[in-house]
């Protein structure tokens, strides 16, 4: 129990403590009001009670981030993992060797300021997200008390607008059109049929190998994708729903069918990749070579936005939502983990749609009356 004494005009508490049997007491004096003194020495037997007085306080911030996920984030993909190894390098160019124990919600905001200046928001989001939880293992293990990252203000440039990212159903006909009077002109043209009509990732499409494909039920499995950050080889999907199997139409199947007689019997496929491009130093076609040729078609064209080829997994789920497919459908076809990511992803998409049901569901009791 600790005692509350007057000093000349203020107050002092002293908070009993034993430490290895001795008598260590806690003193602090200061206080204006015996109140102030005794919610004071309150805290200081409730930090006694979880063992967080005398703490040591020179763990360094970018140190406790790197420990925390290399210990608790093993089983995230190689890309992920370099996300983590991102933030913990924007942590120490800021932070330094500060300790974790000295550093207030104004010195974070003032850390995620300097990087709004060079970073789009959604980019500083993701980051916050992976120091957030960082920081709740933190106040787990006593470290820190109070989490600083809590309601702070995410700042950045807006990135581009959700319609910068797709295509509209109009260009995408006029697309996949010029993409099928061309296949014959390069591998580049088959990858980006196929990107159109599945919404699968970029790794997803070069993972894929000829046992994928089931030409009798038309449809292609999604088993792995392919590490081309990394020079190449078999990785793990994004997250458990993105393996899945999902129905292609029969023209697409019959341009694969056709692509697998150039390919499937070339002894330097060892892996049996669909996309093998012996040319190149990952053995598939390059991420910025199918940007480069999906922006020259759209130019020639004349279609707007120039779009990347993930902006074409942004296309074909669009182009699904417009003609009534269900969000649940679509989130699995996409191998999302959960359909809250596929709602907030597209909720643009949702709005005009919702827009469009509202007057949709007035006719339905409209006709039901005159019926």
């Amino acid at each position: 129990m600790a005692s509350i004494t007057k000093r000349g005009s203020t107050w002092q508490y002293t908070v009993s403590r034993m430490i290895d049997g001795r008598y260590k007491p806690i003193r602090k004096g200061g206080f204006r009001t015996k109140k102030e003194a005794t919610v004071a020495a309150a805290q200081v037997e409730a930090d006694i009670a979880l063992g967080t007085v005398g703490m040591k306080i020179d763990i360094a911030f970018a140190q406790y981030f790197s420990d925390w996920y290399q210990t608790y984030k093993k089983d995230v993909g190689a890309i992920t993992l370099n996300s983590y190894k991102a933030t913990y390098n924007k942590i120490f160019e800021h932070f330094k060797d500060r300790p974790l124990q000295k550093i207030n919600k104004r010195d974070y905001q003032n850390f995620l300021n300097d990087l709004g200046k060079m970073n789009a928001k959604c980019t500083n989001r993701k980051l916050n997200g992976y120091i957030r939880t960082c920081m709740k293992e933190a106040i787990d293990e006593q470290i820190i008390k109070k989490d600083f990252t809590r309601n702070v203000t995410i700042t950045g440039s807006s990135g581009k607008k959700s319609s910068e990212k797709f295509l509209d159903y109009t260009s995408s006909q006029l697309l996949l059109n010029e993409l099928h009077k061309n296949i014959d002109k390069g591998i580049e043209n088959i990858i980006l049929i196929l990107a159109l009509s599945t919404g699968l990732r970029y790794g997803e499409l070069i993972g894929l190998c000829i046992n994928d494909l089931d030409f009798t039920n038309n449809r292609i499995k999604v088993l792995r994708q392919w590490r081309y950050k990394e020079g190449g080889g078999f990785g793990p999907l994004k997250t458990e729903k993105s393996e899945r199997t999902i129905s292609i139409d029969k023209i697409t199947m019959s341009v694969l069918k056709k692509h697998l007689i150039s390919i499937k019997n070339n002894p330097a496929n060892e892996h049996s990749l669909i996309f093998f491009e012996p040319t190149s130093d990952i053995s598939v076609v390059t991420n910025d070579r199918l940007n480069d040729i999906l922006r020259s078609i759209l130019k020639r064209l004349n279609i707007e936005p120039l779009i990347t080829v993930h902006g074409l997994r942004h296309t074909h789920a669009s182009i699904l939502l417009y003609k009534e497919i269900s969000v649940l459908y679509v989130s699995e076809r996409l191998g999302h983990s959960n359909i809250d990511i596929t709602t907030s992803t597209y909720a643009h998409v949702l709005k005009e749609l919702r827009e469009r049901d509202s007057k949709k569901t007035s006719d339905i009791f409209e006709q039901l009356l005159l019926e």
